[in-house]
């Protein structure tokens, strides 16, 4: 499977054409049948996590059974096409599952093969929840220390903040130098160890999901930074 990310900046007086992009576009990827699994999704300000939504910043998610039908749908659909033409930057990534737990819109988008889990170097991370309204307050209050806890972890390198949903769905993308310094965020750091503990408690969530991903490849910028994802 190949899991393919783009997001996307539209300069500045073309976002109704990204407000428009993310309804007419929705058609395409439904009829296109080789397209495993699509999501359209807006973003935090300057892609970043936790922060207020940017009408700037947009992204879309595919997965593929190979990388040709990806190739394909990159240089010849409509959605990549519309993406492109409004866009002043754009970065770019292919990923490879290596493990995934839970659903998304109730589905497992995401197909990992046995061979694939013997993985070393640079991993990417997906973490996405559906936030139930009653919590949303209680959540917003507490993810902003995870999110600087992350920034500032040894072997970070890059976060993107994105979702369906700029309050109920939620999905942060991360990029680590390696397992060990993902797993030491994840275990190790107090502020991110104690939102998990109270997303249990409290039940924030009436859907999750947690997927790491090998890189294949990437391309573009972000923010003005070129991403190096080479391992």
């Amino acid at each position: 499977m190949i899991v393919a990310l783009t997001i996307t900046k539209f300069r500045g007086f073309t976002i109704p054409f990204a407000f428009i992009g993310m309804a007419i576009l929705r058609i395409p990827l439904w009829l296109n049948k080789r397209c495993r699994f699509w999501k359209l999704m807006g973003s935090g300000k300057d892609a970043q996590v936790d922060l207020p939504p940017d009408y700037k910043h947009w992204a879309i998610l595919t997965t593929w059974d190979n990388r040709e039908d990806y190739n394909t749908f990159y240089h010849e659909s409509f959605a990549m096409k519309w993406f492109n033409f409004f866009s002043i930057e754009s970065f770019t990534i292919l990923l490879k599952p290596l493990s995934s737990h839970g659903l998304w819109s109730a589905k497992e988008p995401f197909k990992v093969q046995k061979t694939d889990q013997n993985h070393s170097g640079k991993i990417a991370v997906i973490t996405r929840a559906a936030i139930r309204f009653n919590k949303l307050k209680e959540f917003r209050h507490n993810v902003k220390r995870a999110a600087d806890a992350m920034r500032n972890a040894p072997g970070f390198i890059l976060s993107a903040g994105i979702g369906e949903n700029p309050f109920f769905d939620q999905a942060t993308f991360s990029i680590w130098e390696d397992a060990e310094s993902m797993k030491a965020y994840a275990y190790q750091s107090h502020d991110h160890s104690d939102v998990i503990k109270l997303t249990r408690e409290r039940k924030w969530y009436k859907e999750e999901l947690f997927a790491r991903f090998g890189i294949i490849d990437s391309w573009g910028s972000l923010n003005g930074v070129e991403i190096n994802t080479n391992n």
